[in-house]
């Protein structure tokens, strides 16, 4: 008896040491689902990276947790996980979640989750210092960017070519009066129709501040954030909000009702397919994921009836550093759970899915600019025209503590005006007050000229 006793402990004492190396598991999370958003990283993580990085390494398994609710409900999620300890090991992360992240510690940098295998990784040699900030913080990277993305309008040029815009197969406008122009031709010849979508509102979020406010206020020589601290009054506010309500509120070039409602963002890519709305200001991947073939809103005959332009400044000259034309950059990454069980193997992980293997063949899933400058673009002219266009134009966020707070207030100062609720001078009083309240008196400034 005493002998199968021995030998039952010394089973249970081998398979002890033995089994971490047949049970090791991490888990993914990012916003996706099979058949739904971000369909093609579900297919590209579960048909290459987890097979591929499993079958290096003998015993691990990786799961994926598909995301399927909005960007603010899975950051409040991430709040809610990384607070009590929890969470996926790798996750899929918003580059303008990291300050308030970080600074509440609820993030740790790469480095310090994972030690010196982070600093010595050989993709850091080939990711740029701009794109790795996307993903970083006080100096510190915390995640490794998917790529990065620009901004610009995209046209229909039948819609235009038929309200007798000049030059519609081509289009190019050099200020803010030649789009209301072509807006207000447009209208003129379809009565019913929304022609203009420039974001504004609280519904859509950060798609507001980025791809509608930043992109009008960027052309008048301003950022929200300069020379380290938040503008509250300037020209250059009143000239975007001004020009919101001249959209939205007099002439009625945009429709006003799907800046407040709940879907109105769905509502303007409908719109866009329907020919209803002729120019929207979108960013890269409204071409290459939302009116692709297969997707809800796909525009048919797409290449020989949609055209993109650059974003000109208020005028020839005004943009920021003296650009005739702006466009804005965030971007999306991946960082590590500072929870999680097992960091070494977590990051690699997420070294491997960044590794340039994996992101050309990510390049066959979804074309995109690429963080990595040793993966090529496959057979897409938009993409390697936009680069090449926009990136040397381009302006990113603050990594900024307040910035998630403040873009908060952004949105609801321009849902003021483009539901008439407020003037121009009257919501930018309020969004001074509200982000003096946020910052600190002692923080803003007030810019009074460009």
């Amino acid at each position: 008896m005493k002998q199968r006793i021995t030998a039952l402990v010394t089973l249970l004492v081998l398979g002890a040491m033995v089994s971490p190396a047949f049970s090791q598991s991490l888990s993914i999370v990012c916003r996706c689902v099979a058949g739904g958003a971000n369909a093609n990283q579900v297919a590209w993580l579960k048909e290459y990276v987890i097979p591929e990085f499993e079958k290096a390494h003998a015993g691990v398994s990786v799961t994926l947790n598909e995301f399927g609710g909005t960007d603010d409900a899975l950051k409040q999620q991430y709040a809610l996980d990384l607070s009590v300890g929890k969470g996926n090991d790798v996750m899929g992360f918003d580059g303008f979640w990291i300050p308030e992240f970080a600074s509440g510690n609820l993030l740790k940098p790469l480095n310090a989750v994972a030690g010196a295998a982070v600093d010595g990784w050989e993709g850091w040699n080939h990711i740029s210092a701009g794109i790795q900030s996307i993903l970083s913080y006080g100096g510190a990277i915390y995640g490794v960017a998917n790529g990065t993305d620009v901004r610009m309008i995209f046209y229909r040029k039948d819609i235009l070519e038929q309200a007798g815009v000049a030059n519609a197969d081509a289009w190019q406008p050099t200020s803010w009066a030649d789009i209301t122009d072509a807006a207000a031709k447009v209208l003129a010849a379809f009565p019913d129709s929304a022609p203009l979508q420039i974001n504004a509102g609280t519904s859509v979020g950060e798609a507001t501040t980025l791809q509608g406010y930043y992109m009008l206020l960027l052309g008048t020589g301003e950022e929200p954030f300069m020379d380290g601290k938040w503008v509250v009054r300037s020209q250059g506010i009143l000239d975007t909000l001004n020009y919101y309500r001249d959209i939205y509120v007099d002439h009625a070039y945009g429709s006003q009702r799907v800046q407040l409602v709940k879907d109105g963002r769905d509502q303007s890519f409908a719109n866009f397919r329907d020919g209803k709305t002729a120019m929207l200001v979108e960013g890269d991947w409204f071409y290459r994921s939302v009116t692709a073939p297969g997707s809800d809103y796909a525009v048919d005959n797409r290449d020989e009836i949609m055209g993109w332009a650059k974003m000109p400044s208020e005028t020839p000259g005004s943009g920021i550093r003296g650009q005739d034309y702006v466009s804005a950059s965030g971007g999306t990454g991946w960082v590590l759970n500072p929870n999680t069980a097992n960091p070494q193997l977590a990051w690699e992980l997420l070294a491997f899915m960044n590794s340039k293997g994996a992101r050309d063949v990510w390049m066959t899933y979804q074309p995109g600019i690429p963080a990595r400058d040793d993966v090529p673009v496959p057979n897409s002219a938009f993409l390697t025209d936009t680069a090449a266009a926009l990136l040397p134009l381009t302006v990113s966020r603050p990594n900024n503590d307040y910035y998630a707070k403040v873009s908060e207030q952004i949105q609801l100062m321009t849902e003021n005006v483009v539901s008439g609720q407020m003037t121009p001078q009257q919501a930018m009083d309020a969004y001074a007050a509200a982000v003096t309240g946020i910052v600190g008196a002692d923080a803003p400034f007030d810019l009074h000229a460009h």
